[in-house]
């Protein structure tokens, strides 16, 4: 059996040890009991930042808006990302507008961007839409897929 993995909940933010053989296993929260790997992407806030950006399960951050045309068309792109890297990687969305204070945090500069975390630090960037095989080349690129 293999080392356990720090996964934090999308729902309460608490931390969760699971096997990595048990990824695909739709894993639950042992304190709230919502399933911690969700085939869709979750919503990351200001209050939820620090909690979710923890463990050894990548976390991919699409920062966009409401306003923006190629923020709205890159949506659908990245769920279906969400549901091709279930329990390789977690996929959350950034509502810059929302979470002004995270976006500069962040150094957001344009949107829709793209940051890649693992073990709680930034490991990669990207501006910009794309196109399924363009994100998943990009995240093949990092070692994620």
């Amino acid at each position: 059996m293999s080392e356990p993995l720090l996964v934090p909940c999308p729902h309460c933010n608490g931390l969760n040890r699971i096997p990595a053989e048990r990824l695909t296993e739709a894993p639950r929260c042992g304190r709230c009991k919502g399933a911690l790997l969700g085939s869709e992407p979750f919503e990351l806030t200001q209050a939820s930042f620090v909690s979710q950006n923890k463990g050894a399960l990548p976390l991919l951050v699409d920062v966009w808006a409401a306003w923006c045309g190629p923020c709205r068309g890159f949506a659908p792109v990245f769920a279906e990302a969400a549901r091709r890297l279930h329990g390789r990687c977690r996929l959350a969305k950034l509502d810059s507008d929302s979470n002004p204070q995270l976006s500069t945090q962040l150094g957001i500069r344009s949107i829709p961007s793209l940051i890649l975390f693992r073990d709680g630090r930034e490991i990669a960037r990207q501006s910009g839409a794309m196109s399924l095989p363009q994100l998943l080349d990009w995240l093949r690129g990092q070692g994620i897929v």
